[in-house]
């Protein structure tokens, strides 16, 4: 009799531990999860809009360096951050504004491509990650490379 009640009484807790266990990673996940959404909605409040997203610069001989600058305006509610601007190329070289663009104020990118090796057509994409609403955009460069 004694050997049923310890069986008895271990299931019992066996069960109540496994059953609160269960409680407290539904209470941790529910809590992680309003938390990553409150953040998520906190940062994308700004927004980038291009003066112009493509800029097309003809034709130019082979080894002339092509700059250009895309201006963006802010025109959401929040500051926004530019944590990498990145090109599909290495003859394509972004620098751009490094502090936080206020609501309703611009930052920009400066894009100098260098046709050495380069010939015939163009497409060169700058993708642009920030804590924007729009967070991953991307900017063109393109135009055409004549041999010298």
């Amino acid at each position: 009799m004694d050997m049923s009640i310890l069986k008895a009484s271990f299931f019992c807790f066996a069960l109540a531990a496994l059953v609160s266990c269960g409680n407290a990673e539904n209470k941790t996940s529910e809590t992680g999860d309003s938390v990553s959404t409150a953040a998520t909605n906190n940062a994308a409040n700004g927004k980038i809009e291009f003066a112009e997203s493509a800029f097309d610069f003809g034709q130019v001989a082979e080894g002339q360096i092509v700059e250009h600058t895309y201006a963006f305006t802010n025109t959401g509610t929040s500051p926004v951050i530019l944590s990498r601007v990145s090109a599909s190329c290495g003859c394509t070289t972004p620098s751009y504004t490094q502090t936080p663009i206020l609501p309703g104020k611009t930052g920009e990118i400066k894009v100098s491509f260098d046709s050495n090796g380069q010939v015939g057509k163009q497409q060169k994409i700058v993708t642009v990650v920030s804590n924007a609403e729009n967070g991953v955009t991307t900017i063109q460069l393109k135009g055409e490379v004549l041999t010298k």
